[in-house]
């Protein structure tokens, strides 16, 4: 290995998201124009990595250009109203006809085992069946859709109960009645109907779409929902990534946390998506996807993962696990998609009307994004809001940053009587304080 320290850290790096999401419900949907391009024998390798994670997966495909393909075999033209399918009889013969290619194409894709390949040894099973309930969309602006249909149902308790044996589960774009008749979906529908009966953590689209960006060419990296539905009013983006972002924000109002739209084109874009910080796409929540808020005894393992690597190069004291546990309400964390990227530490000395900020740390994967600031104007507030005059800090490494902040150099004379004590002469930390 030609960086054995590399991988060590981008492997610590992923452990948080690893361990979030073990047991969790990802639906992820994918155009057939991604089959096209002969992007699913890729696809299904980071999608068996997932299911090795121990995520739950329900995988959905689309097959517009699949049915387009068998439509011209048969010298039938393709009708659409609105850039939704009309399906005649023809159509929906084309429409089974393709889905059943592409069934047999995704699962010959799962069942790659050669040595040397993310697949070896995986022998994953990938369920299908009819799962989907679905009704005839009807007559929309005066068009009749005929055999055009929407999802009215999704078999959930059936699809958790294959999930808890261990297999993904493959839903096509065809739904059927109570009465046998067969009906031609849009895949985003059958998507955001699975993700929410299935109670879904995550909805993720592998579009054909390139990134979407604002009316500026600025990248739309995050949106909440309704962040999302003014852009959709603004209407800048193209037809196609207009009709994912709408399917999204359906998905995040009808309780899915997470919706994702991430281009096909990019190598391993759901892994990066998932596993990366800023990710590869747009991320679409109900409500925002970064907190700073008072941090909680279930935050304890995210904090002591996120501040092991600076204590082993000595920027921090080394603390316990029971230490952190007892001092919990002391500490306020940045979490960002439920993973937490940076803390600090509040601890009054009520006699001086001084309060210490110790342990403040933000992930180096979001150094350069001002959530350090943000912490400190936290603590600060809380600070001033708890009566305390003045802030001190100690610290080793970090003495100009604090500078920059109004922080001016003290001796440890400058310290409450009880923080002298506990001084540690061997460190010999700089004092700073800041009047509040």
């Amino acid at each position: 290995m030609e960086n054995p320290t590399q991988f060590v850290q981008w492997l610590r790096s992923v452990a948080p998201y690893i361990h979030a999401f073990r047991g969790k419900t990802f639906v992820l949907a994918f155009p057939g124009e991604l089959v096209m391009a002969g992007a699913m024998p890729v696809l299904a390798q980071d999608l068996a990595l997932l299911h090795a994670l121990g995520i739950k997966i329900v995988i959905v495909h689309g097959s517009r250009p699949q049915v387009q393909e068998q439509l011209a075999l048969r010298n039938v033209v393709g009708r659409f109203h609105n850039g939704v399918r009309i399906t005649d009889t023809a159509a929906l013969e084309c429409a089974k006809e393709a889905a059943g290619e592409l069934r047999l194409d995704i699962e010959a894709a799962f069942s790659q085992g050669l040595p040397n390949t993310p697949m070896a040894h995986a022998e994953i099973r990938i369920v299908s069946g009819n799962f989907v309930t679905a009704r005839p969309m009807g007559v929309i602006d005066g068009v009749d859709l005929e055999l055009t249909g929407i999802t009215r149902k999704i078999a959930a308790e059936t699809i958790h109960a294959i999930l808890d044996t261990g297999g993904p589960v493959l839903l096509s774009p065809l739904g059927f009645s109570p009465t046998g008749e067969a009906f031609n979906l849009t895949m985003e529908d059958v998507a955001v109907n699975a993700a929410m009966a299935l109670h879904a953590d995550k909805l993720i689209f592998i579009s054909e779409t390139p990134m979407m960006v604002d009316a500026a060419g600025v990248e739309i990296r995050e949106l909440s929902s309704h962040q999302a539905e003014a852009v959709l009013k603004a209407d800048f983006l193209p037809p196609d990534s207009a009709f994912y972002l709408q399917h999204a924000i359906k998905a995040c109002n009808s309780g899915v946390p997470r919706a994702h739209i991430v281009p096909f084109t990019t190598d391993g874009a759901a892994l990066l998506e998932i596993f990366t910080h800023d990710g590869v796409g747009t991320m679409i929540s109900h409500e925002n996807l970064e907190s700073l808020r008072e941090a909680t005894i279930e935050d304890v393992g995210g904090i002591i993962k996120l501040i092991e690597p600076f204590e082993a190069d000595g920027t921090l004291v080394k603390r316990g696990r029971e230490l952190i546990e007892r001092e919990i309400d002391n500490f306020s964390v940045i979490e960002h998609d439920g993973v937490i990227f940076g803390c600090a530490a509040l601890y009054p000395f009520p006699a001086e009307k001084m309060a210490e900020m110790a342990c403040l740390i933000v992930s180096p994967e979001v150094q350069t994004q001002g959530d350090g600031e943000r912490l400190l104007k936290h603590t600060e507030n809380l600070a001033r809001a708890a009566g305390f005059k003045k802030l001190f800090v100690l610290t080793t490494v970090t003495a100009h940053w604090f500078l920059k902040r109004g922080f001016i150099h003290a001796s440890v004379d400058a310290l409450p009587k009880d923080r002298q004590h506990m001084y540690n002469w061997q460190r010999k930390s700089q004092v700073f304080i800041k009047q509040l």
